[in-house]
């Protein structure tokens, strides 16, 4: 991954292309790159939390409930943890590549430019 480090209200985060958003998280321009995760055995891109908690489920994946904030998936015998934002509108290229590292072969993240769909790993 490549972008700026960005510090603001005590919170860390990547800015993958800086051109494309402000300091202030609002995107600009109307050429920029959106990513979206996919389930690559079904070559289906997630669209929402609902698709995504089937596909974790399969997996092995269990959700917690505990933080009502967050949706939170847990899987036995390990100590990792996929913490998402409730609004799937949150849901950004960090968290995909949360899901990517700890489902490997199973999700990748792809990104759209006007309708192409090139691979990004």
């Amino acid at each position: 991954m490549s972008g700026v480090w960005v510090f603001k209200n005590g919170v860390v985060r990547l800015v993958e292309n800086p051109g494309a958003e402000s300091l202030d998280g609002s995107r600009q321009g109307s050429n920029t790159r959106r990513k979206v995760l996919v389930h690559t055995p079904s070559n289906e891109v997630i669209t929402c939390y609902g698709v995504l908690e089937r596909k974790l489920s399969s997996l092995g994946w269990e959700r917690y409930y505990d933080d009502p904030d967050l949706l939170q998936f847990h899987i036995a015998s390990t100590v990792h943890l996929i913490s998402l934002p409730k609004d799937f509108n949150k849901f950004k290229s960090t968290h995909m590549y949360d899901i990517v590292v700890k489902n490997r072969n199973m999700f990748e993240v792809r990104c759209l430019i006007n309708e192409c769909v090139d691979v990004v790993m």
